[in-house]
């Protein structure tokens, strides 16, 4: 509320200060209340009309700012996983696969299998592929644990003993080079035909990926927080504990990300390559290429891509559990 005093002098007869008060009204209007304040023998003074000022915005009046907040809290209603943007192209894209396979085979059987006899046969002789997926399934997993444990112990070592990883790192490098399916071969003859050389086989090949990302993890520790472990005079140990594997964790997973859908990748290799199968998906793959059986080979092989994105999705479900605190997961839930 603000007061204006005005004062008029008429005929050196001094007039009384009419007081003007202003106040602001509902809806943004201004009222003004004049106090009548006539002067002795003179004529009234009337005050000057107050300056309206314009109307206020109206509070349904939605700034750009304003909207887009609207619109976020309306898109925040709905999990990711059931927005359009999720799950449309995928859809598409597979509607399109669908249908291309099903043109080709049409045009040649040779090439493809009708989509109904897969599925036919994946129906009808589900007992038979899921036992042949779980022979596969026994050699990549103790394949995957004998190479990760020996990976990630390699690595610890390396990252605390400079020498060692300049003597190991070089051996390593030439065995990822080195073709596996070379080595399958020797490695019947050194252990025979069970189930040993293939999970050494499978071990090869989720060995690397496993050293290489554990070892920069190790190493990506900052220098000034290492010295800020040194000004507390932690041991080596202490650090390894409470500052390399926690740094190291993030590339671990990314490195489990890659290698859990490759051990299958590395136990159909081994039963390819190493003679005396009699089980297993990539046993029942190779008979049934001999064979001509397209249907049951693209069976094994719609198991085989069932089973690695199982273990994908297991592994993405453990890193958001595990590295919610890192900046790879603060946008993965908006």
């Amino acid at each position: 509320m603000a007061a204006h005093g005005t004062s008029t002098a008429q005929d050196g007869t001094s007039a009384a200060s009419p007081h003007v008060y202003t106040a602001s009204a509902a809806h943004g209007h201004a009222v003004t209340a004049v106090t009548d304040t006539t002067p002795a023998g003179g004529t009234p003074v009337v005050p000057a009309p107050a300056e309206q000022p314009g109307p206020a915005l109206s509070a349904q009046t939605t700034s750009p700012a304003g909207r887009v907040s609207a619109t976020s809290r309306g898109r925040s209603r709905f999990p990711r996983s059931l927005r359009p943007s999720t799950w449309l192209p995928t859809t598409v894209s597979v509607v399109v696969v669908a249908l291309a396979w099903s043109w080709v085979a049409s045009e040649n059987k040779y090439l493809l299998p009708p989509l109904s006899a897969v599925g036919d046969l994946l129906v009808e002789d589900s007992a038979l592929f899921a036992s042949n997926a779980w022979a596969t399934l026994q050699i990549a997993i103790v394949g995957l644990g004998i190479g990760f444990g020996a990976a990630f112990v390699l690595a610890v070592v390396m990252s605390e003993i400079g020498v060692l990883r300049r003597a190991i790192m070089p051996l390593a490098i030439v065995l990822n080079v080195t073709p596996v399916v070379a080595l399958a071969p020797a490695l019947v003859v050194a252990f025979g035909f069970g189930m040993t050389p293939k999970v050494i086989v499978t071990a090869i090949i989720t060995f690397f990926p496993v050293l290489i990302n554990v070892t920069t993890g190790l190493r990506s520790v900052p220098v000034p927080v290492l010295h800020v472990f040194s000004t507390l005079h932690a041991s080596r140990l202490e650090v390894l504990l409470r500052l390399r594997m926690p740094s190291a964790l993030p590339f671990t997973l990314a490195a489990l990300r890659v290698v859990l859908p490759l051990s299958i990748v590395g136990a159909v290799v081994a039963e390819f390559v190493a003679p005396g199968s009699s089980s297993g998906l990539g046993t029942m793959i190779k008979t049934s290429a001999a064979n001509s059986q397209l249907a049951q080979l693209y069976a094994a092989i719609a198991w085989l891509a069932a089973m690695g994105v199982v273990m994908l999705l297991l592994i993405t479900v453990i890193e958001k559990r595990l590295l919610f605190w890192h900046e790879s997961q603060q946008g993965a839930t908006s």
